[in-house]
């Protein structure tokens, strides 16, 4: 039996090394929460909550994130007693919607949890390999020949794979000319619901680039249209926002809506949904990646360990952590080597914070203790 005894929240702030644009905003910095809890033999598992600053891949926000786990999220789990994760998660799903929140004291309960049993996050999930394929996700850039240089840069290092943000006025011509420059490299595009119905004729351009898929060209809530699209298209389409819980996959899987599944810890409420989004996945054949949102060294190896469980058959968006920052908030950063990335074998999360560095870059702290 496990009981939590003190939750701490830490809102830490780092720059990126190269700005990110999507088809809504640009991010030249990123804040997330890093969720600490201890339990009363002193066990502590750290979580991160990813949420995006601003409400545009999802209604939620560091700031609204920053609510609902200090005043709701804090005091469920302060003083409950459980068994496994799952019976926390269970818990907490008593918060409805609010998924980045509840991610990150999800992903802290398992990293507490194997920490506590002495295995490795990955086995304590279910995963199988020791190391996963990376693949990079490169933003839209101010000319075709800036994104040429970034997918050079990214080819070179090895990665398995490039995921090329598109955007109306920022898609075939780009793509066409990343696929004549690298006519092998495996390629797939992320529109992030900018596209509708109207848009078809584009769509079908993009479907003769020979892409390993179109990732969510319409709205989250258009299943309808999008299993319609699908029809019309050879290119799998794979589901991001449209899928933020079991329920909604379930829905997705019946209208044929998609061929493949984009896993996003963050999106999905933690790695309890994560895993059960994956076993469905598989048991349907419905191959499956895991999705990032820039995450700090903390989800980053949480999203590493789920990506060792066997369904995970495409490249994730695991790439270092250099890709992103100039120092992680980690001991040590997560390396990609040749586009291979090592799944942690220590106990627990398998990647510890660098308190001083966490401290040194931390603009906002709250502390609770049940009483």
């Amino acid at each position: 039996m496990t009981r939590v005894e003190s939750v701490e929240l830490r809102r830490v702030r780092l720059p990126l090394v190269h700005e990110f644009q999507t088809s809504s905003h640009a991010k030249r910095f990123l804040e997330h929460i890093l969720v600490a809890l201890t339990a009363t033999d002193g066990t502590v598992g750290w979580g991160e909550i990813a949420s995006p600053s601003g409400p545009f891949y999802s209604a939620e926000t560091v700031e609204s994130c920053w609510a609902v786990a200090r005043d709701h999220l804090a005091p469920l789990v302060l003083g409950a007693d459980w068994d496994h994760p799952a019976d926390l998660a269970a818990v907490l799903a008593k918060v409805r919607g609010n998924q980045f929140a509840r991610a990150g004291f999800d992903m802290a309960a398992w990293a507490l949890w194997s920490s506590a049993q002495g295995v490795p996050l990955a086995s304590a999930l279910g995963g199988t390999r020791a190391t996963v394929e990376a693949g990079v996700s490169l933003g839209i850039e101010p000319t075709v020949d800036d994104l040429l240089t970034q997918v050079r840069a990214r080819v070179a290092e090895g990665y398995r794979r490039v995921k090329l943000k598109i955007a109306p006025g920022w898609d075939v011509e780009p793509v066409r000319a990343v696929r004549a420059a690298f006519p092998s490299v495996p390629l797939h595009v992320d529109a992030n619901g900018a596209y509708g119905k109207s848009d078809l004729p584009l769509l079908v351009k993009l479907d003769g680039l020979g892409l390993l898929m179109i990732e969510q060209p319409y709205a989250p809530r258009t299943l309808a249209d999008l299993a319609d699209l699908q029809r019309q298209l050879d290119t799998p389409i794979c589901l991001d926002e449209s899928v933020e819980e079991l329920d909604d996959l379930v829905t997705a899987l019946r209208l044929g809506a998609g061929r493949i599944l984009n896993i996003k810890v963050s999106r999905m409420g933690g790695l309890t949904t994560a895993v059960r989004a994956h076993d469905l996945a598989v048991e349907h054949g419905v191959p499956v990646w895991c999705g990032g949102m820039h995450e700090f060294g903390i989800g980053r190896a949480a999203n590493v360990a789920l990506s060792a469980l066997p369904g995970f058959t495409l490249p994730s968006d695991v790439s270092g952590s250099d890709k992103y920052y100039a120092r992680d908030v980690t001991t040590t950063p997560i390396v990609a080597t040749d586009g291979l990335v090592e799944v942690p074998a220590a106990a627990g999360l398998g990647r510890s914070p660098d308190l001083d560095f966490v401290q040194a870059n931390t603009v906002a702290r709250w502390h609770s203790q049940s009483s």
